[in-house]
């Protein structure tokens, strides 16, 4: 049976990338989104063209009834799944702790967290040999801020992503004995979009310089540590990290 990967956030940047190198090593793709139903479809398009199989699935992951629709769809229309990326993630425009409301931090928590740990749920309820799955791979996307605390910018996106890391090490623990691995990809100034969520579009320019390799990293970059974490070749590796980030 072909293999089956759930890739959430996957219309542009990290996701998209990782979407499409999936495919190319075999897997069946959901490339899941929230609102860029246009940027999905070319991905799916792109993956099609390239002789690959995916389908676009609209999906907002800080929504338990979206989580679980869109998993079924992928029972549905992919079949049993082999892997999940949990690379959907917001940020709020710069500020300083002193300056973030509740609500701010709430929504980044329920999509960078809530959101993270829903899906890795419902796959851990599809691929568990305990449960009659046949095994499989997790993959959570993080970012050095979770170590580096991102003070001036984005501390509430930083803890977020440390309560991901937590998650990625506690369940990697609780599910080895079932034949999921589940590990996590620290990326660092890596060229997106996300940055002009926060408010400063040129943000990887900015540091990238300051870095020990003198550069911003690219999406592409980020996807292949992810792909090589589910893949055979790390078939030995669960409850670790890999920090794309150019040296810091």
């Amino acid at each position: 049976m072909p293999r089956v990967v759930l890739v959430t956030g996957a219309s542009r940047g990290i996701g998209a990338e990782t979407a499409t190198l999936a495919a190319a090593r075999g897997y069946a793709v959901c490339v899941n989104y929230l609102r860029s139903r246009e940027a999905a479809e070319s991905v799916v398009r792109g993956i099609t063209a390239a002789g690959g199989h995916a389908l676009a699935v609209q999906a907002d992951v800080a929504s338990e009834a979206d989580v679980v629709r869109m998993f079924e769809i992928v029972d549905r229309e992919l079949g049993p799944l082999s892997a999940l990326v949990n690379n959907a993630g917001i940020l709020e425009t710069q500020a300083r702790v002193d300056a973030a409301d509740a609500a701010r931090i709430g929504r980044i928590f329920a999509t960078n967290v809530t959101g993270a740990f829903v899906c890795a749920r419902e796959a851990v309820k599809r691929m568990s040999t305990a449960r009659g799955g046949r095994g499989g791979g997790i993959v959570n996307v993080s970012s050095r801020a979770a170590i580096l605390g991102a003070p001036g910018e984005y501390v509430d996106y930083a803890a977020s992503k440390a309560a991901l890391d937590t998650l990625t090490v506690g369940l990697a623990r609780e599910v080895a004995a079932e034949g999921i691995r589940v590990n996590g990809v620290r990326a660092g100034i890596i060229r997106t979009a996300i940055h002009a969520s926060g408010g400063e579009p040129g943000r990887p320019d900015r540091l990238g310089p300051t870095l020990p390799m003198q550069r911003a990293g690219d999406a592409i970059e980020v996807a292949r540590a992810i792909i090589w974490l589910l893949s055979e070749e790390a078939s030995y590796t669960t409850g670790s990290f890999v920090d794309v980030s150019g040296g810091r």
